[in-house]
């Protein structure tokens, strides 16, 4: 069942077309990702989902609810997380939530939403003396003190140490569990890949691929690299190994720099038979073997030709 419906999105500023023509839906308890280098067109996307801009032309529908009709519904319906700069710093944690929710009509109980961020120990804190995560964990608990329905999350663990990140990790599958809908930007490959469920990935204002991290990892080249690190002198097997090897239909390159092979194959189980076989022959020693896997990053330099923090 649909909670969102996103309809031939437009916006532009000047000449400048930010978003060109974006549609997508998004089903109950989805983690959905919107990834794009920068200047895609995804935080203006965003911000028309959330009801911060007007777009040009298209529709958003929450609930099979319009913002231009029912925009007091929708604001009561999702949760957004505000940036650090948005918190009281003179405030607790306690009495941050406690003014938020009172923007709500319906309200989710401040210890419950404590419990979920783990700042219950920290209740009577002020915000000035919390953690970088710590404060963005509260962001997050910002976003849940009316109980919504959708949830945006925009890249909320931008800046955080691999511990702090992997806790908020928590906290979103948490809501998911909880039959939660979150819309979700980031700007780390491996939050996108872990968290999604399916990922969208915009560039120059369009949508250009949709689908599960796995699918669309699937849908690339099955192509892989053999990395091959051999342990001793073998400068004069080194021609005849790269003519050996290239004969394997399954190889369709070899490069070498001293004693580090590089192969890439379509099939590297086969080819790697094959290398042992040879090394095996010719009694050559390997202290190292690694195929490399495809992941998102690789798939998102395969859509839109830009690397990732471009």
């Amino acid at each position: 069942m649909g909670i969102l419906e996103v309809n031939n999105l437009k916006k532009s500023f000047g000449a400048i077309h930010a978003v060109k023509d974006i549609s997508f839906s998004v089903e109950v308890g989805e983690i959905f990702t919107i990834i794009g280098p920068n200047g895609a067109g995804k935080t203006t996307t965003l911000e028309m989902i959330e009801g911060l801009q007007k777009p040009d032309f298209g529709t958003v529908e929450i609930k099979d609810l319009e913002w231009k009709k029912h925009e007091k519904k929708i604001k009561q319906m999702i949760g957004i997380q505000p940036q650090s700069s948005a918190l009281f710093d003179l405030l607790t944690v306690y009495e941050n939530l406690d003014v938020f929710s009172s923007f709500y009509e319906k309200k989710r109980p401040i210890e419950e939403i404590l419990h979920l961020i783990n700042l219950q120990d920290h209740r009577k804190q002020k915000v000035k003396a919390l953690s970088g995560g710590q404060k963005q964990r509260l962001t997050i608990g910002l976003a849940m003190v009316n109980d919504p329905d959708l949830i945006f999350l925009d890249e909320p663990t931008t800046g955080l140490d691999p511990q702090a990140r992997m806790n908020v990790w928590d906290i979103i599958l948490s809501f998911k569990k909880m039959g939660k809908t979150i819309i979700l930007t980031t700007h780390y490959m491996e939050e996108a890949s872990k968290l999604s469920d399916r990922v969208c990935i915009v560039d120059q204002g369009k949508i250009i691929a949709i689908d599960t991290p796995k699918n669309l990892i699937n849908q690339l080249t099955h192509e892989r690299k053999i990395q091959l690190l051999m342990n001793e002198e073998i400068t004069d097997y080194i021609t005849p190994m790269i003519n050996h090897l290239k004969e394997h239909e399954s190889i369709t390159e070899v490069q070498h720099q001293e004693h580090l092979f590089t192969i890439t194959s379509t099939h590297p189980d086969e080819s790697l038979y094959h290398i042992l076989h040879y090394t095996r022959a010719n009694n050559l020693s390997i202290e190292q073997v690694s195929i490399d896997e495809l992941d998102l990053e690789d798939v998102f330099i395969t859509y839109t030709g830009k690397e990732w923090r471009d």
